[in-house]
């Protein structure tokens, strides 16, 4: 894993609630971020994200995976998040894989995730998990 990569990996899966303040050595002020469910630009509105997020779930971690360097300033990022919530499947633990695409300078400016946005959420409301699950059945 690139240095850039690797500390960014060990300073991410250290966040939490009580901390947020280490996102600004993290990440850019314009710093654009976006995931299937939430798009966000500057570090203020990055930090709402993140604070709503963590202070929303009972248990938030991140297990890095592998990385992909793809040139100078440029790199991916495997990852499993596993996280309670109150409202989503009765409090048990979800586990959701994913990938962040990451460009950076000093800091990163793009931060991109992807992951099932239905495994994450959408499968764990009960009337809407129950036709996503069936959907999902039906599918080849």
């Amino acid at each position: 894993m690139t240095d850039f990569l690797r500390l960014f990996a060990d300073n991410f899966s250290q966040l939490g609630k009580d901390n947020l303040h280490r996102l600004n050595q993290m990440y850019s002020q314009d710093v654009y971020f976006c995931d299937p469910l939430q798009e966000v630009q500057g570090l203020r509105s990055l930090r709402g994200h993140f604070a709503n997020l963590y202070g929303n779930a009972e248990q938030l971690d991140f297990d890095f995976r592998g990385f992909d360097y793809v040139r100078e300033g440029e790199g991916y990022l495997r990852w499993q998040m596993s996280f309670r919530h109150p409202h989503l499947r009765a409090g048990q633990l979800i586990e959701v894989e994913g990938c962040s695409h990451l460009k950076w300078r000093d800091k990163v400016y793009c931060h991109r995730d992807y992951f099932d946005a239905g495994a994450m959420v959408y499968e764990h409301v009960p009337v809407v998990g129950r036709l996503i699950r069936w959907l999902k059945a039906k599918m080849p």
